[in-house]
């Protein structure tokens, strides 16, 4: 499935439907009085979150959105009938904003949590409404209101317990399918992951979900890269996994380029809580593993791991804190 996280569309509630203009035509009643009906309400558009999805793609071949109008009033006192909500199913951690991109409406954080982003039009007034002492057959009738409409923006945030971040080519894309069920795309150069990749993770019956975050260089921030598009992404994660390719030549300068384009972006994801992984460590000896975690661990106060996705070591420790950090 293609992974879309951000569409302009247009939603137009349903018109409500006019009232109608009947009198009484009985037998032996010859001057029956005013029965005409109110028309219905005009369908609203309902935006419904929902568990299952995880992209905006069906929205990228369909942008306008029409709900039902309210059917016209009837003779005899019938109320017209409303017209039919229409309802659009979004991702979980969809944000609805107003056309400009920057007002937010609606925030979608929970699974079948929904919202009305536009009301459907009253219906019209049917002559019997209007009838009076003075006016015992009134003709006047009113209009049904127009529903709402305007264009929307709908920004999917990816929710993930665990964020894999880090520079290009580091290995988060195997280190998601090493630890999940997950086949992203892996190849051997920079920007194979396009687009944040979902995986989720079990140990001791509690389940942790995963988000491998596209690769950060410098100036992400301002989108050069992949960067700023998908920075926000890492907003809604919980914790962040920092994963470093060992056979850097410098790892300091790796592990602070990223955290610097992550203060740049926001405070708030500076602050969350992270660990160190050091990846592809089957490349390497055992004595210059140990020498590079010892200088490591002089500079960076955060906990520093070990793993080879390769050969899968490390990877039921790094399972098992990963777990506690999110539940405790």
């Amino acid at each position: 499935m293609k992974f879309l996280d951000q569409v302009k569309i247009y939603v137009k509630a349903g018109d409500g439907g006019k009232g109608s203009a009947s009198f009484r035509r009985e037998k032996f009643i010859e001057f029956g009085g005013p029965n005409g009906g109110d028309g219905g309400k005009g369908g609203s558009i309902k935006l419904v979150c929902e568990k299952n999805l995880n992209t905006l793609i069906d929205f990228r071949y369909q942008q306008h959105f029409n709900a039902e109008r309210g059917e016209d009033g009837k003779g005899q006192n019938k109320t017209g009938k409303s017209g039919s909500d229409l309802i659009l199913k979004i991702p979980i951690g969809t944000q609805v904003l107003e056309e400009d991109n920057k007002t937010l409406i609606f925030d979608c954080t929970k699974e079948d949590q929904s919202f009305v982003v536009a009301n459907g039009g009253k219906g019209g007034l049917g002559n019997t409404r209007f009838k009076s002492s003075t006016n015992r057959a009134p003709r006047k009738i009113t209009k049904g209101a127009l529903g709402e409409d305007f264009w929307i923006w709908l920004q999917l945030k990816t929710i993930a317990d665990i964020g894999i971040i880090g520079l290009p080519n580091a290995g988060k894309s195997s280190l998601l399918a090493a630890l999940t069920k997950a086949k992203p795309k892996i190849a051997n150069y920079q920007f194979t992951t396009l687009n944040p990749n979902l995986g989720v993770t079990s140990y001791d019956n509690k389940e942790l979900t995963l988000a491998d975050i596209p690769g950060l260089i410098e100036g992400a921030n301002e989108g050069v890269g992949l960067g700023y598009k998908f920075l926000k992404h890492i907003e809604r994660c919980k914790n962040l996994l920092h994963l470093i390719d060992i056979t850097e030549t410098n790892l300091l300068k790796c592990y602070f380029q990223v955290r610097k384009e992550l203060k740049k972006y926001s405070d708030k994801l500076i602050n969350k809580k992270e660990i160190v992984v050091l990846n592809k460590t089957d490349l390497i000896d055992k004595e210059e593993i140990l020498k590079i975690t010892n200088e490591l661990k002089k500079k960076i106060k955060t906990k520093i791991f070990i793993i080879s996705t390769v050969k899968k070591e490390g990877l039921l420790d790094l399972k098992k804190i990963l777990i506690s950090n999110v539940y405790k």
